[in-house]
């Protein structure tokens, strides 16, 4: 088992006095168009120097979290996986360029490329979440603004913020690489190697959502809890919504240097997401699982009012993720409002709408709403109307897929994967009848990531 050696402990602490450097849809998919094997070079070297501080802030807050959280086994394991993963990409062995080479990457290009300019996400508003929450409190979790009015992870520079100065990302980032005709074989085989590795470290990081739940029982359990802490459930916000951003660089990388060119895809974003496709499968995979689960024949009916030529820059996964959740919910609502074996439903109807600023998509159910004052629970982690239930040591799904409801984790990660790219999920209940839901997404896609 990994352990975390002193000298590691420096290099982490060392490492998380750097500010986090956020990039918006709109750079990543400047980024990665047409790519060559150097502009997957200069991708390599950023995610090398950016990475590590990633995990490093998150090793070093999983080592200080309040009410003796950090004791709790399963928080250590995952400690140490992001320990293990940081300690490999420090340690990852440089590349040796021809003098030529190491020169053409270093010289500024004849026609410099500045990269659009990114807007802080509007999430940082909610200051980490402590607007989301009953009762404000101080503490672990709330993230202040620093007295300049700028972010810490505002341009990648962390002026202001107590934290080092980082070059600007443009220098960092983004390479027009067109000027270099022929790269050498060094370079390719230094990225597929590079690739190889952050493969693994996304493999070992892909039960950490579960792992970290299980953390979490363990310490309610160790002390007769039934609710967990505010300052805990504002860690477990900022904890998410990092690895969100960490494991969505991950795979984008991955992506461009393993799959074939494809014309409406950069990496794992679609440029030209097609809303009504996307919701339609979350339509026939949740009602899928609704039927299975209550062993229907046939599950309520979803209704879909959407333009079905309606296309933004988005990553499928997500918008997938956050739709199928959220129709799990209205489907379960319903199916036990109403009895599995009643002979008819009333349809749960989706609205999806294109504004100046958003698309909105609404879900309308009437599966008889949650009461006012449960409200402000439905966005805990943890929160479930399900009977208790441990978690399965040997899980390994990397988000919860459990089948009609998992362990309360559905809509404060759905909200989190919305606000990643500077959208929102709001909820609307009228108990007694119904809830609406609005999943707000952002289609201008220049928001920063909301880096806690």
């Amino acid at each position: 088992m990994f352990r975390i050696s002193s000298s590691l402990w420096e290099r982490i602490h060392h490492y998380a006095s750097f500010p986090q450097t956020g990039v918006s849809l709109q750079q990543m998919v400047l980024f990665g168009q047409n790519p060559s094997q150097g502009t997957l070079l200069r991708g390599s070297q950023f995610l090398l120097e950016e990475l590590p501080v990633r995990l490093a802030h998150r090793v070093k807050e999983l080592d200080q979290l309040p009410h003796n959280l950090s004791d709790m086994p399963s928080i250590n394991k995952v400690k140490n996986w992001y320990a293990q993963s940081f300690d490999e990409l420090i340690h990852f062995p440089p590349i040796r360029l021809p003098a030529d080479i190491r020169a053409a990457l270093l010289a500024p290009p004849a026609d410099p490329v500045s990269l659009p300019e990114s807007y802080p996400n509007p999430s940082l508003h909610y200051q980490y979440y402590s607007d989301d929450y009953p009762t404000p409190q101080t503490g672990l979790g709330i993230v202040s603004t620093p007295k300049n009015g700028k972010s810490a992870n505002g341009g990648g520079n962390g002026n202001g913020s107590g934290q080092k100065m980082r070059i600007p990302m443009e220098r960092r980032y983004y390479a027009n690489m067109s000027h270099v005709k022929e790269w050498p074989p060094e370079v390719r085989e230094y990225n597929r190697s590079f690739t190889k590795t952050l493969e693994s470290i996304k493999k070992r990081h892909d039960p950490t959502v579960t792992t970290v739940a299980q953390g979490v029982l363990e310490w309610k359990r160790s002390r007769n809890a039934r609710n967990i802490n505010l300052d805990v459930q504002h860690w477990l916000d900022r904890f998410y919504m990092s690895r969100i951003g960490i494991r969505f660089l991950i795979g984008q990388h991955i992506a461009l240097n393993t799959l074939q060119p494809h014309p409406d895809y950069v990496g794992i974003i679609c440029t030209r997401a097609n809303v009504h496709d996307i919701v339609q499968e979350a339509i026939e995979n949740a009602r899928f699982v609704c039927e299975e689960h209550y062993s229907m024949f046939k599950g309520p009916p979803v209704q879909l009012i959407c333009p079905k030529e309606l296309h933004f820059a988005y990553v499928p996964g997500h918008l997938s993720h956050i739709c199928f959740e959220l129709l799990k919910n209205s489907l379960r609502a319903v199916v036990e409002r109403f009895g599995p074996d009643a002979e008819a439903f009333p349809p749960i109807k989706v609205i999806v709408v294109e504004g100046k600023e958003d698309i909105t998509i609404k879900i309308s159910d009437e599966g008889g709403g949650i009461a006012r004052s449960a409200i402000p629970l439905i966005w805990t982690y943890m929160y479930t109307t399900m009977e208790a239930q441990n978690i399965d040591q040997d899980f390994t799904d990397s988000d919860f897929k459990a089948p009609m409801a998992g362990f309360g984790y559905g809509l404060p990660l759905s909200r989190l994967y919305a606000r990643y790219f500077g959208g929102d999920l709001r909820l609307i209940s009228m108990d007694g009848f119904g809830t609406d839901v609005y999943i707000h997404l952002n289609r201008l896609s220049s928001s920063r990531e909301p880096l806690p």
